[in-house]
């Protein structure tokens, strides 16, 4: 495994996703590391990682990284819960990563809209702009609509409105009026927040 010494968490996401790869699992690189990509650096001792896979899958990838070394221990959630479960993965430094088994609310071609960035001599997956834009105004804490304004902000001119309004609708009403405040307050005259995204 990669990691040295703690504070290396972003090199066991590396370790993570060679097994995700080896599983034939879809993955998007989310939560803080991607928000550096998507224009809002913050600190975080953690990485998150979203994969396509079903419920089912989760005691079978629980075993594969087991046996790759890793830490595991397998979070499930309620029956309504949006994330139906989660696979937290650490090492013997304790750096971590959350493997987040689906979101309900996400548009299932998300991971089809990855953007693909070399990171430490290989490459990672990250979840692209407009999806992880919906996603934070879903969550709607004060950090992810921070994270999500400077997603907008980082380039407003290339943000494809009509995509992002239409994935923010799929988590509900709630994540739609914060994204719509937010893009009113981002591009001011450029925008109407009355139109129907």
């Amino acid at each position: 495994m990669r990691p040295r010494g703690a504070g290396e968490s972003a090199l066991l996401l590396l370790d993570a996703v060679e097994v995700l790869k080896a599983e034939g699992i879809k993955y998007a690189v989310v939560g803080a590391v991607a928000a550096s990509v998507h224009g809002a650096v913050r600190a975080s001792l953690d990485a998150d990682v979203l994969i396509a896979a079903a419920e089912q899958q989760v005691t079978s990838l629980h075993k594969a990284f087991s046996n790759a070394g890793f830490q595991s221990v397998v979070s499930r959630g309620d029956p309504g819960d949006q994330i139906p479960a989660v696979i937290r993965l650490s090492d013997a430094f304790g750096n971590r990563v959350d493997v987040l088994v689906g979101l309900r609310g996400l548009d299932p071609e998300a991971f089809a809209r990855t953007i693909e960035i070399p990171f430490h001599g290989s490459t990672l997956e990250f979840i692209g702009r407009e999806d992880f834009i919906a996603m934070k105004v879903f969550a709607g804490g004060p950090i992810d609509l921070v994270d999500a304004e400077r997603a907008i902000a980082a380039n407003p001119a290339s943000l494809d409105l009509e995509l992002v309004g239409r994935l923010a609708a799929r988590f509900g009403k709630g994540a739609s009026a914060s994204l719509k405040s937010i893009l009113s307050a981002d591009l001011g005259a450029g925008y109407d927040a009355t139109d129907d995204l």
